[in-house]
């Protein structure tokens, strides 16, 4: 099957299964897989823990690494492959920030990022896994993270009203918005097959497009 996009993002909260999903997609697709290099960021769990001290060295941090490898891994050709899939895309940074900056701090953020963002190229098309907060806390204790044991539902609720403010100030990108609350893609074969028949099967228009299923 000839794929239609040439570099797909899939998007999320923490706990939507957003690497899980990118993972399945590249290799039923054979295609190039970027999965966000966060483990090693030493201010993660300083952030958990203290987030007014360290939500602004945390958020340059991941501003600067995901610069570093979109710049990097896009700029590499791969023939062998179908297409990219990544389970995040830079402007990840800008929502967060939104959340854990105020004032001047992501005012200066702001300006940044936008500097940047205009170097990266554009994914064709924005995959956002939309699933209730309830999920996501399962989803996130299930795997153990010990310093996510602090993320609250509140959280949750403020990272996605965030990715959805995002969304609707820059109407100009392609988003398809799945309401997945209600599938188990990963354990699932007849659920993942829904996703990608509708990732790859129907036609998306700029701005936002939501679909249930």
């Amino acid at each position: 099957m000839k794929v239609k996009y040439n570099y797909l993002v899939i998007e999320g909260n923490i706990g939507a299964g957003k690497t899980s999903l990118a993972e399945m997609i590249a290799k039923k697709y054979n295609a190039r897989l970027i999965l966000e290099a966060f483990a090693d960021n030493p201010f993660l769990p300083r952030f958990y823990a203290d987030p007014d001290k360290y939500s602004f060295p945390l958020e340059l941090s991941f501003l600067a690494s995901r610069y570093k490898q979109l710049n990097e891994e896009l700029g590499l050709a791969d023939l062998f492959k179908s297409f990219t899939v990544a389970d995040y895309y830079f402007m990840k940074s800008l929502v967060f920030a939104a959340i854990t900056l105020k004032g001047d701090e992501f005012n200066l953020y702001r300006q940044i990022f936008y500097i940047i963002y205009k170097s990266l190229p554009k994914p064709d098309i924005y995959v956002y896994l939309h699933i209730r907060p309830e999920r996501l806390l399962a989803n996130i204790a299930g795997r153990g993270r010990s310093y996510e044991k602090s993320i609250t539902r509140e959280y949750l609720q403020r990272i996605q009203d965030s990715y959805f403010t995002y969304f609707r100030q820059n109407p100009e990108n392609r988003y398809l918005v799945i309401d997945a609350s209600n599938l188990d893609f990963v354990n699932r074969e007849d659920h993942f097959l829904r996703i990608t028949d509708l990732i790859f099967g129907k036609e998306f228009s700029s701005g936002l497009n939501v679909v249930i299923l």
